[in-house]
């Protein structure tokens, strides 16, 4: 069945592969992207299966207005992916207030106001499949990414809770989490808090690890993007790339481990 697709954040990275992959085998695709004219190939090659839609997802009243315009298009929605976000690089004690709010505000709250746009349509349809770009940094946390940590850990919470509130109503939510892959989210599109001299080692240590540092080809991601759209049991998280794998496969077995060695302080907080 031809599905449609609204994603946020096509101009380039994953969400430009992935309206690619739609388009091509021939289901229709609602692009948002601060900058439209970077689809128009896709317009000249696919024409009426494509609407392009100018978006800052910071912007509420906006990501309503164009979830409604593109039901209003097509009819239906059946695939609905946020994607749209970026990097903000910098230590806890480097970060400005307007950075971290800059951070939050796109990549945390611009899916919200996508998700909470689009459920009143899925819940009608009685189907769809929530798509949240999270990343291996909504399972881990590292130095010097403190703000974008935590505007995916936030996502993730607000995802799972979703997941269980809308089950009934026939909605899927699963929250996609890459790894590092050569996209330009720690390039071009990412930003930089100003440097304080006290993190020029955490600094170095992280280039140092960047010379080894193997990411994944976005191309690769496109077969497990469509074959998760495509099962009628998806799972509630998804890591995509093998470096994923092997992160959160260290992060569990530490924390379980943390865990149990205070297991007797934990359960002893319940004592009178």
């Amino acid at each position: 069945m031809t599905k449609t697709w609204f994603i946020t954040g096509t101009s380039k990275g994953f969400g430009r592969l992935w309206a690619e992959a739609a388009l091509e085998r021939g289901d229709r695709v609602a692009a948002t992207a601060r900058d439209v004219h970077a689809l128009e190939d896709l317009v000249a090659k696919f024409g009426a299966s494509i609407l392009p839609i100018a978006l800052d997802v910071t912007d509420r009243a906006a990501d309503f207005a164009a979830v409604q315009r593109a039901h209003a298009r097509f009819g239906q929605l059946d695939v609905v992916i946020n994607n749209a976000g970026y990097g903000q690089f910098g230590a806890v004690e480097e970060l400005t207030e307007t950075e971290v709010r800059a951070q939050l505000e796109t990549n945390f709250f611009g899916a919200l106001w996508v998700t909470q746009a689009a459920l009143p349509i899925l819940r009608a349809q009685g189907s769809g499949h929530l798509i949240q770009v999270s990343s291996i940094g909504g399972v881990g946390a590292f130095g010097a990414l403190g703000a974008y940590h935590a505007s995916k850990w936030a996502l993730e919470a607000i995802s799972e809770s979703l997941s269980q509130e809308v089950a009934g109503f026939g909605i899927k939510v699963t929250l996609v989490e890459p790894s590092g892959f050569t996209t330009d989210w720690g390039g071009p599109s990412s930003k930089h808090a100003a440097a304080l001299p006290p993190y020029d080692g955490l600094r170095q240590a992280r280039a140092e690890r960047a010379k080894t540092y193997q990411p994944g080809d976005p191309a690769g991601t496109i077969k497990a993007i469509l074959k998760l759209v495509d099962t009628s049991d998806p799972p509630l998280r998804l890591l995509l790339g093998s470096n994923a794998v092997r992160i959160a496969n260290a992060l569990y077995p530490q924390r379980l481990e943390t865990w149990k060695a205070w297991q007797a302080v934990s359960e002893a907080a319940d004592a009178k």
